[in-house]
């Protein structure tokens, strides 16, 4: 299904929802506008919403616009539980000259957001919100992200799924993110596909 900037956010309590599509197609935009939702017109308590930021930080590389915060769009998204890291994430494709630095990207950001399940894991809330999904599924293993949301009692999250980010070396790469992402789509309450 196609997400409208009109569809009623109360749809997605107690539900699990994914947004996924290309590149600068507001995925980050709407989700910050979900976390928004839950704090001024649902008044719930922002540490019973945990937000993961696996995003790259907002920048134009080879002409296209890749990352961007939840923070980026609603600065009152810092009052929720933010489970932070220490670095930035690497957009593991454009920062890549071929595939053993395109692995080595996606290794490092590997370890910073497993961290972060794994300390969600440990302690859950009731709402989680994930910006940038497939930055985990690069390397991560896709069984355990759902694990993961399904603790959470309402999870809202975005995922990259498409074709504009790519180089010669990596085809293998966007092939195996596809397929997990749409693991993971299959699995959830919710898919909706952004466009712009």
């Amino acid at each position: 299904m196609i997400f409208h900037e009109v569809l009623d956010f109360n749809r997605f309590i107690g539900c699990s929802t994914i947004l996924y599509g290309e590149t600068n197609t507001k995925k980050t935009y709407y989700t910050a506008k979900f976390v928004q939702f839950l704090l001024e017109s649902k008044n719930i308590n922002p540490k019973d919403i945990t937000i993961l930021d696996f995003a790259p930080k907002l920048s134009i590389i080879k002409d296209l616009k890749i990352g961007g915060k939840i923070e980026d769009f609603y600065d009152k998204s810092s009052e929720c539980n933010i489970i932070s890291f220490e670095g930035e994430i690497i957009p593991p494709r454009l920062n890549a000259n071929n595939k053993k630095e395109l692995y080595e990207n996606a290794l490092k950001n590997y370890n910073k957001t497993h961290e972060t399940l794994k300390n969600f894991n440990e302690n859950p809330t009731s709402i989680l919100i994930i910006n940038d999904i497939s930055i985990y599924l690069h390397q991560g293993n896709k069984k355990y992200i759902l694990e993961i949301i399904r603790k959470a009692n309402t999870f809202f999250g975005n995922s990259y799924y498409g074709s504009s980010i790519k180089r010669n070396f990596t085809t293998f790469f966007s092939i195996k993110e596809k397929r997990s992402v749409r693991y993971l789509l299959k699995r959830v309450d919710n898919a909706y596909t952004t466009q712009i």
